[in-house]
Formats: C-alpha cells, sequence, structure tokens
C-alpha cells in the first residue's frame, strides 16, 4: 500500500501535464476554446461520466470490466424519469429509484461474474442489451420531457459556473480515493485484482466482495443517470451510447491496470478531464464524429500498450534486482 502511494503523484503529475498539453494546443489552433464558456461547459458534462469512471476504476481493480454501465445509465434514468412525470415521485424518491435500479443490474452482474465465474465480459455484455431493452420499455422508446423538476442537478454555483452534478461528482472521486488507498476495502479490492486466488485461500471471502464491488458500480451509473437527466432535462432511452468505452478509456489513460490490482480513482479522474478535453477540442477543430470515435480508439490502444509495457519494466527491474 505504501507504494501506491508514493507513486500516484508522479502518475497524476504525467497526466496533469498531458491535459495541460492538450489545452495548450487546442488554444492554439482554436480561436474559441480557451475560453471560460468552453471550459464550464465542458466541466458541466462530465459529473455522469465522472462517477461511472469512479465505479469503472473499481470494476478493473479487481480484474473485471464493466460493458453495462452506459445503458444502466440510461434505463435508470428513465426510472426516474417516468416515476417524476408520469406517477407523480418527489425528485428524492425518483433518485432513489434510479440509483437502486442501478444496483439491481450492478448486482446481478455481480452475482452471476463472482458465484458462477462467468467473466464479467460476458456478464455485462447481456446485461448491456438486458438494461437498454429495458429503457425502451420504460419509457416507450419516446424522450420523456422532466423539465424544472430536476433543475437543481443543473443549477449552476454562483459565482463558480459549475453545476451541482460536478460537486457532488468530485466529492464522491474524493471518497472512493478514501476508500481505496486507506481502508480495509481498498486494500481488499487491490488484493483480489493482483491475486484472487492467495486471497480466498487466505480466508477472504472474495465473492462477496467482488458482488459489492459491482453494486456500487451500478448505484454510481444510477446516479450518474440522475446527472444526466438534470442536465439534459429529459430522460433519452438512447442516451449513453458508448460511455462505457469512454469510462473505460478515462480509467485506462489514469493508469488502472486492465489486469487488475493497480490504479487510482484521482487518475480516473484526470482521465476523465483527457478524453472530455480531447473530444471538446476535436470538435472546435471541426473533426467529424466517426473521426474522433476513430482517436479515441487510438488513445486507448495507447494506454494500454503503454500499461504493459510499464508492467514488463516493472518485471525486468524486479528481476535485476536478484540477479
Amino acid at each position: 500500500m505504501l507504494s501506491l502511494r508514493l507513486r500516484l503523484p508522479w502518475n497524476s503529475i504525467g497526466l496533469a501535464t498531458v491535459l495541460l498539453g492538450l489545452i495548450l494546443f487546442f488554444s492554439v489552433f482554436s480561436d474559441y476554446f480557451f475560453s471560460s464558456v468552453t471550459f464550464r461547459t465542458l466541466l458541466n458534462q462530465i459529473p455522469a461520466l465522472t462517477v461511472i469512471a469512479v465505479g469503472m476504476t473499481y470494476v478493473l481493480l479487481i480484474s473485471g470490466i464493466d460493458l453495462s454501465v452506459g445503458s444502466v445509465m440510461a434505463l435508470s434514468a428513465a426510472v426516474a424519469g417516468v416515476l417524476i412525470t408520469q406517477s407523480g415521485f418527489p425528485l428524492w424518491a425518483a433518485v432513489v429509484a434510479a440509483m437502486l435500479t442501478g444496483m439491481i443490474c450492478g448486482g446481478i452482474n455481480g452475482y452471476i461474474s463472482a458465484h458462477w465465474y462467468i467473466p464479467s465480459f460476458v456478464v455485462t455484455l447481456g446485461m448491456l442489451e438486458i438494461a437498454r431493452g429495458g429503457a425502451y420499455l420504460v419509457t416507450d422508446s419516446q424522450t420523456q420531457y422532466v423539465g424544472d423538476a430536476v433543475a437543481i442537478f443543473g443549477t449552476t454555483l454562483p459565482g463558480l459556473g459549475v453545476s451541482v452534478s460536478l460537486v457532488i461528482a468530485l466529492l464522491i472521486v474524493l471518497a472512493a480515493q478514501f476508500v481505496l488507498i486507506k481502508t480495509v476495502f481498498g486494500r481488499y479490492m487491490i488484493a483480489i485484482g493482483t491475486n484472487e486466488e492467495a486471497v480466498r485461500l487466505s480466508g477472504i471471502d472474495t465473492q462477496k466482495w467482488k458482488i459489492l464491488v459491482f453494486l456500487l458500480a451500478g448505484m454510481l451509473a444510477g446516479l450518474g443517470g440522475v446527472f444526466q437527466l438534470g442536465y439534459l432535462q429529459s430522460a433519452d432511452p438512447n442516451a449513453g451510447l458508448g460511455l462505457e468505452l469512454s469510462a473505460i478509456a478515462a480509467v485506462v489513460i489514469g493508469g488502472t491496470s486492465l489486469s487488475g490490482g493497480r490504479g487510482s480513482v484521482i487518475n480516473s479522474f484526470l482521465g476523465v478531464l483527457i478524453i472530455a478535453v480531447m473530444q471538446t477540442g476535436l470538435a472546435q477543430l471541426g473533426v467529424s464524429e466517426p473521426s474522433k470515435r476513430i482517436v479515441t480508439g487510438l488513445v486507448i490502444v495507447a494506454a494500454v500498450v503503454f500499461d504493459v509495457l510499464k508492467g514488463r519494466l516493472s518485471l525486468i527491474s524486479a528481476d535485476s534486482k536478484w540477479t
């Protein structure tokens, strides 16, 4: 754990340098990028992706993956929107329902994956389709306009220009980082991702902790649906298409290993900012949507290759100490 804490600042500095470099690049080549309007808009668009990236960080830490988060977010937003518009539920009850919806989906993912030893890739791929179909059924395949009932989440704070959703998302990032580096739960996640069999043989119920991780990831996807609802003031059954790829990209860019056992929530948030700046900057440069997706895919591949090379260099360095 000590080595993890020592590595975090240096990784964060490197990511912050990349982020500043992107901002400088787009500021030079775009006449409109470097402005308070651009930055406020960018920041107010990322709360949903931020909390989903927190959950994805935890999932990748235990050597899993969750491809269903975008669809679960859409389903959770749909449930909350329909409860408000058609059933007259108060906002707080709709928010709870959205988070419970996400937890149910995450719990199913976790239980099937952990209890029957089925790769989470397969399980969450199935949940991706189930939740998306559920979103269409709940909304009757139509956008549900909620209006001012959820305006509080999109309200900007005076003098700051950032939304309530962003403030909540940042608090969740800090809390999740604290849990990761300061609690038993955090140590268990890292240990499970590093060597699950050794953890199991030491008497720890790995299934329970893995299910809890997927429950949290689902709950955060549900909260992301609430943030999206507040931002758009409507529940769109098509919302979140491809969001799982953006979340994975942000987390991998942040240095969380796809093989598990290594990661940082703070760095995942920096990855979210890098993805957001890159997408906004490319849009302002007039790059088409297909081209933006190509660039995002290349960034994911480059981050994974870098992670593999870093792991191999670490092994070589460790071996050299014993020779």
